[in-house]
């Protein structure tokens, strides 16, 4: 506490004697060193190695991600950056499909009208529905991808097993979540496709029948399904998946970054 209050007092000192300064240095200091800006950062300007770590340890998204790392992380080869891709698509996703929410209503008679309209008659519906599709495909593809390369790697290897477990539960929620957005259209393909998944569940022993009736929230798909899958999909998925990848990306820190290449 006493070092903190001789480093405030050398700062707000140096602010208080511009005689001898340029005018960047003061500007400088008064951007940078004043109460304002101490308010919400705690440290300095990130243009020191100390005030660099500090920026990242006292932010509330900064300090899941390491202060320093080794020089083969930065290699687009080492990961191909298919993990942020992943994170990358999945927040379009997210913008999109709350875009999508204003011009849709999840009901038998009006589901099927309302993605017409959004290709005929809401300005850049069409693009942004398509936006929305493709980067589904594209999310479930480098989600893929990058499980495939974390095995290929060894990345799974201890002390990081916690953490392929967790990646395997973000897949299958990547594939539910494409699952239950494919009923949402309520068109032929959407219903017989949903039938067709839904009954695969209820084939399971013992668990099957009963797994496929909550599904369904009946004995065929209907209404019932259409809310169910489309509370699942904007709600119940989403936030398991940001809690997930949340919790993924703060293994990778606390165990030692990523894997070095072997």
């Amino acid at each position: 506490m006493v070092r903190e209050r001789e480093e405030w007092g050398l700062l707000m000192a140096a602010t208080e004697r511009p005689e001898g300064r340029g005018l960047g240095d003061r500007l400088y200091d008064g951007i940078f060193h004043n109460r304002v800006w101490r308010s919400i950062f705690r440290s300095g300007y990130p243009n020191t190695p100390r005030n660099q770590m500090l920026a990242v340890a006292t932010n509330v998204f900064l300090h899941l991600h390491p202060t320093r790392i080794h020089r083969t992380h930065v290699k687009i080869t080492h990961t191909f950056c298919l993990g942020g891709l992943s994170f990358f698509l999945f927040l379009g996703l997210t913008i999109t499909g709350v875009l999508l929410m204003f011009y849709y209503v999840p009901s038998v008679d009006r589901a099927y009208q309302d993605i017409l309209a959004l290709d005929t008659d809401v300005r850049f519906g069409q693009l942004m529905r398509n936006i929305h599709r493709w980067m589904a495909h594209g999310m479930v593809l480098t989600v893929l991808m990058h499980m495939m390369r974390v095995f290929y790697t060894g990345a799974y290897k201890p002390p990081r097993e916690f953490n392929w477990v967790v990646g395997v539960v973000l897949l299958v929620l990547t594939l539910l979540l494409s699952f239950t957005g494919y009923l949402l259209p309520w068109d032929q393909l959407a219903i017989w496709a949903i039938t067709v998944g839904t009954n695969m569940v209820g084939s399971a022993p013992i668990l099957g029948e009963p797994n496929r009736f909550i599904l369904v929230g009946g004995f065929q798909v209907g209404q019932a399904a259409l809310i169910r899958f489309y509370t699942l999909h904007v709600i119940g998925l989403p936030l398991l998946a940001a809690v997930f990848m949340t919790v993924h990306f703060w293994r990778i820190r606390r165990d030692g970054g990523l894997a070095r290449p072997l």
